[in-house]
């Protein structure tokens, strides 16, 4: 995949009262299904008002570069059809600095007007910091014309009872498998495992000679290692913080256990056949190439890899087995319930009504269909009547019906333990996520610490990160 800078910029200008963009595919990529991005009149007369104006936008990049660019074109079709400018700008979620850059911006008086990220993430620790308006008005008004949003959602996007972000799109929570290498084993292909049946199944299907790896899961920092070990921890029975989100619980038996076996699985000479070279340094993008390139048994990641190897006709994507994630001693399902990308407005933006019809125009319709069939089953709706706006969801792929069902799980998910997810939205627990204090811990496993000593310290380190953030402990 071709690098972009971590800032790179586009600039749309708006010069007539054009309503349809064809979208097509970029980089000599095989060309995704054709869409015709329209602009609908009433939208249009909406933005009236508007005519000549500007406004500036800030995107999270997405993993795949044809859905960036589709993103992009959605954008410049609203903007050509309504006579604004839209400036759109991309930032790297995983750069470890985002929000310290846009919170300085909007203190700054320069933010931009409008931005997508994700909800659980991002839109706690902005909100903590004063950064966002309140656009409950906005999603009612969508509640009325789209249904119900994501059940994630109201738990990361709502605080007080004021909904803070707009949900834009829904990205599933996924692991995948190579049903082709079970299958030769014996081993049943099933919608859930457990962790243990999971590293167990990975050591039996791995053979290095074929270049066959069964665990493609690294703990180096990244956001996929960070999702593997806080859900390892939390099915184990253990938790980042209590069902506050205010004050730090980490040190206990339960993710001292949940520690001890991650970290069995990367010393133990038993499991040295299973890992692939290098994986104790691999970066985000490190276990899609390598699923890509078919050697990896089993990996975490959201709906991207799935979409680069259906996108790029690659011949793995006929042999993976998608499924919504394992579970552990503490709860007998997945904690997987996905996140949202989300919209929101920054407080001082210059023009925040024209982010706001931005906003409402770019969650449904073929402005969200041009970016999710350039990234099928990464980019979903996030609304639950956009599902059944075009046939492309209900039967565009054989996992659009798990990741729907993800959308509607019923939350709070609720351990032997008493702690319920996803818990709600705590600025300390994003925090300490975005710093690599679980990544950390377990690279001080890896390398000899004991699990209990790993634990105790990165619990030290939260209480200082949540007290940074105004929790006193």
């Amino acid at each position: 995949m071709a690098q972009r800078s971590e800032w790179s910029r586009r600039k749309f200008l708006g010069t007539s009262a054009l309503g349809i963009l064809s979208l097509t595919a970029c980089g000599g990529q095989p060309a995704a299904p054709q869409v015709q991005v329209q602009v609908p009149q009433e939208v249009i007369d909406a933005a009236a008002q508007f005519r000549g104006s500007s406004m500036g936008s800030l995107s999270q990049k997405l993993y795949s570069e044809a859905a960036n660019a589709a993103f992009d074109r959605s954008l410049q079709a609203f903007a050509q059809a309504t006579g604004t400018t839209i400036q759109n700008d991309l930032v790297q979620g995983d750069s470890g600095d985002m929000v310290a850059k846009m919170d300085a911006e909007v203190k700054a008086g320069n933010a931009r007007d409008l931005a997508f990220m994700s909800d659980s993430r991002f839109v706690g620790q902005l909100q903590n910091l004063g950064d966002l308006t309140d656009l409950t008005d906005v999603v009612e008004e969508m509640r009325g014309l789209y249904g119900e949003p994501a059940t994630e959602a109201t738990n990361y996007c709502v605080f007080n009872g004021r909904w803070y972000a707009i949900p834009y799109h829904f990205i599933a929570a996924g692991m995948y498998l190579r049903k082709d290498w079970y299958q030769e084993k014996g081993i049943e292909l099933k919608p859930t495992y457990s962790w243990e049946e999971l590293r167990d199944n990975a050591l039996e299907v791995s053979d290095p000679a074929k270049r066959r790896f069964g665990w493609g899961i690294t703990v180096n920092r990244s956001g996929d290692a960070n999702g593997f070990i806080e859900n390892v921890i939390n099915a184990y029975g253990g938790a980042i913080a209590d069902n506050t989100g205010q004050k730090v619980v980490f040190n206990s038996p339960e993710t001292v256990e949940g520690v001890s076996f991650m970290g069995d699985i990367y010393t133990n000479p038993k499991y040295k056949p299973m890992l692939p070279p290098g994986i104790e340094s691999w970066t985000d993008s490190s276990n899609n190439e390598n699923w890509l390139a078919g050697i990896l048994g089993l990996t975490n990641n959201q709906y991207s890899v799935y979409a680069d190897s259906k996108t790029k006709g690659n011949p793995v994507y006929e042999h993976t087995h998608p499924f919504n994630g394992a579970y552990g001693p503490a709860i007998d399902k997945p904690l997987a319930y996905g996140q949202s990308n989300s919209f929101v407005v920054f407080k001082g933006a210059k023009n925040p009504d024209l982010a706001k019809q931005v906003a409402k125009y770019m969650v449904s319709g073929s402005a969200l269909l041009g970016v999710a069939k350039e990234a099928p089953c990464l980019v979903n709706p996030a609304w639950d009547k956009v599902w059944d706006s075009d046939p492309y969801y209900t039967s565009g792929d054989p996992a659009f019906a798990a990741i729907r069902e993800q959308t509607r799980t019923p939350l709070p998910l609720t351990t032997s333990t008493g702690y319920s997810f996803p818990q709600p939205p705590s600025p300390g627990q994003q925090a300490v996520v975005a710093a690599y204090l679980l990544t950390d811990m377990m690279q001080s496993v890896i390398q000899g610490a004991q699990p209990a000593e790993a634990v105790a310290t990165t619990h030290e380190r939260m209480v200082q990160i949540f007290e940074q953030q105004g929790y006193r402990q």
